[in-house]
Formats: C-alpha cells, sequence, structure tokens
C-alpha cells in the first residue's frame, strides 16, 4: 500500500495509475505552455523545447517532430549506456509531450509580448514537468543528455544540464537576438522556481538551532506554549571544550515568531540559528 501527500493509503494500481495520469496532465500542460507561450515569442529556454524552436525558425522544421526525434533516440541512447531502465512512465511522457505540441501546434498565441510569453511559459514549463517528477517519470531530454554526459566526462550532473541548456540560449541568443536570449535566461529560472513550488510547496518551515545557558527553561517553553518537538544534542565549545547542549527544533511560519518571543523572553543572550526547511516529514507536519 502507498500513501499519497496527505496520507490518503492507496492500493498498488490505484497509485500506480495516479502517476500515469500525473505523467499525462504534465506532460500537457508542458506543451500547452510551449505552443501558448514559448514558441509564438521565439523563446528558446533550453533543453529539447529550445532546440525545437530554433529548427522551426531556421529550418521550418515541424517543432512536435524534431522533440520526438530527438526524445525518444535519447530514451533508447540511456537505457544502453547508463544501463538502467526509465520505466515504462518516462516512456509515455517522451512520446505523449511531442503528440499534444502536434496536436496543439495550429492553437492561437495566448500573448506576443515575449515577457509574457518567458513568464507564463516558464509557469507552464515548470508546473508540468513538476506534476510529472510527481509521477516518478521524467519527459526525457536533456535530463537524459546530461546522465550521458555526466557519466563519461565526470562532470556534475548539474553541471551538464546547464551546459546544454546554455548552449541552447547561446545559440538562441545568436540566431534570434541578444533580447530573445534575456528572456530564455527569465523562462529557465522561471521554470525552476515552479519545479520547486510544485514539489515542496511553499509551506516553509523553520529549523532552529538554539544555544542558552538556561536550555532547560528553554526547551520546557517549547514543548508546553509552543506545543513542538524539541530535540537535546550533545555540543561542546569551539573555545572553551565544554559540553554545551544545543536545542533543535522545527516549527512552521505561524509558530516562528512565537519562537523567536519564547527564547528572547527567557534568555536574552541566547544564541539563535534559523533556516528554512523546504520539507518536514513526521507528526504535525506531513505524514512519510
Amino acid at each position: 500500500m502507498g500513501r499519497n501527500r496527505k496520507g490518503i493509503v492507496l492500493s498498488p494500481k490505484t497509485e500506480t495509475l495516479l502517476e500515469y495520469i500525473y505523467v499525462l496532465v504534465g506532460s500537457a500542460i508542458v506543451a500547452l505552455a510551449f505552443n501558448l507561450f514559448l514558441l509564438p515569442n521565439r523563446i528558446a529556454s533550453g533543453g529539447v523545447s529550445g532546440i525545437s524552436t530554433i529548427t522551426d525558425a531556421v529550418l521550418g522544421w515541424e517543432p512536435a517532430f524534431v522533440q520526438m526525434a530527438l526524445n525518444v533516440p535519447l530514451f533508447i541512447a540511456g537505457i544502453v549506456l547508463l544501463g538502467r531502465s526509465f520505466g515504462l512512465k518516462s516512456l509515455v511522457g517522451t512520446i505523449f509531450l511531442p503528440f499534444i505540441v502536434f496536436l496543439t501546434r495550429d492553437m492561437e498565441a495566448a500573448t506576443l509580448d515575449p515577457l509574457l510569453g518567458a513568464l507564463f511559459g516558464g509557469i507552464g514549463v515548470g508546473l508540468g514537468l513538476g506534476i510529472v517528477f510527481r509521477g516518478k517519470a521524467s519527459t526525457g531530454g536533456v535530463d537524459l543528455a546530461a546522465q550521458i554526459i555526466n557519466k563519461y566526462t565526470g562532470l556534475s550532473l548539474g553541471t551538464c544540464v546547464a551546459l546544454i541548456d546554455g548552449m541552447v540560449v547561446l545559440t538562441a541568443a545568436i540566431v534570434f537576438d541578444l533580447e530573445r536570449g534575456l528572456y530564455a535566461l527569465i523562462a529557465l529560472f522561471v521554470t525552476s522556481k515552479t519545479i520547486d513550488f510544485v514539489q515542496m510547496g511553499i509551506g516553509y518551515s523553520k529549523m532552529a538551532i538554539i544555544i542558552t545557558s538556561k536550555e532547560a527553561d528553554v526547551r520546557q517553553g517549547i514543548l508546553t506554549k509552543i506545543d513542538r518537538g524539541v530535540t537535546r544534542l550533545s555540543a561542546f565549545g569551539g573555545y572553551t571544550d565544554q559540553e554545551r547542549p544545543v536545542l533543535m527544533c522545527v516549527v512552521n511560519q505561524t509558530e516562528f515568531t512565537k519562537l523567536k518571543q519564547l527564547v528572547k523572553g527567557i534568555d536574552p543572550s541566547a544564541f539563535v540559528v534559523v533556516m528554512n526547511a523546504s520539507e518536514v516529514l513526521g507528526e504535525g507536519f506531513k505524514r512519510t
């Protein structure tokens, strides 16, 4: 049995069906964003879709056919060279995305303002890819090419993706103009942030590391007044080399102000380090 993000128990068949729905819906959203915003404004925001935008402008090749011609061989190369199976869901995404691009190729552009095209195209692509990733799949393309380059060059995966996308954007700046290249960078940035939003949401929690001489009082206050768990860690002062307990606590955004006021009220000289926790699994937050 699996669980969805709200903790509802799903049967294996239902969970698999839901993942395929994610792949199909996400791929369709990416295709629509491409045809409505990116392609009409000549915004080649990296990846296979960016290459198809350039070939459409220069050679007049149908973008859907270019995407299919690149994605399918890359998928096969990934299986052969990387020695792994990318799964049926990824193959579905690899084929379904250019299919929807072809079906919607005659739709009228949503806007011919390149800035709006970059922003909303980036949001649409990021939303679609985020949903596909939620289905534990991919749409092929740059991800597979980057993994192949990573294996045979030793470059990090992030560097490989950046290099491929960077070359596509640079080519777009040469083929079109510098301004279109800058719009493509905007679309890339928006896409990455939207994927993060879909994957993790906006409900960032806060993790606080508290070093205080009144550790027992602060710990009791967190447990009783904020009603949050707290972990007591063993640590040693770097200067004194004496043991000094450290408290670690995770709270949601609405409780963070209460935590600061509580610590300040008990020990104004307490040392507190705060950082964002993009996802927290466990009782009181999300079910694992």
